[in-house]
């Protein structure tokens, strides 16, 4: 375990990123509690998990997303825009999430395609009337 009074390398950039983005978090907080503590449920932990680690949890879970959208911005500088791909290739040497990630992607474009069909049906249906 590392000591936070400790000066290593990993603790210090993760924990003193700045003190605004600890601010926004604050301003942030709660936002995914409630589907947390669903997905909490859903890996074994109580129904009804203690608050506090929650919000441990979102904490984490925030950090985390803002820290893959942060390097991926510095990825897409190159570009000047930033793109699906960019995730996913900071994700390419975690083969699970990497795998899950293009899953989701293809099932939301297959969503995208079903919407799109259900709504010419739709339109053309109302046409027809």
């Amino acid at each position: 375990m590392h000591n936070s009074s400790s000066s290593g390398p990993p603790a210090k950039p993760r924990v003193g990123t700045s003190q605004a983005s600890e601010a926004s978090l604050k301003r942030k907080r709660g936002v995914f509690q409630k589907d947390l503590q669903h997905m909490m449920y859903g890996f074994g932990d109580d129904a009804n998990p203690l608050p506090e680690t929650v919000s441990l949890v979102e904490d984490i879970v925030t950090e985390y997303i803002t820290d893959m959208v942060h390097k991926a911005q510095n990825i897409a500088t190159k570009r000047g825009r930033l793109l699906t791909e960019d995730f996913l290739y900071l994700v390419r040497k975690d083969p699970p999430k990497l795998r899950r990630s293009s899953e989701l992607l293809a099932m939301h474009e297959e969503l995208k395609l079903a919407r799109k069909a259900f709504d010419v049906n739709e339109d053309s249906l109302a046409n027809a009337e």
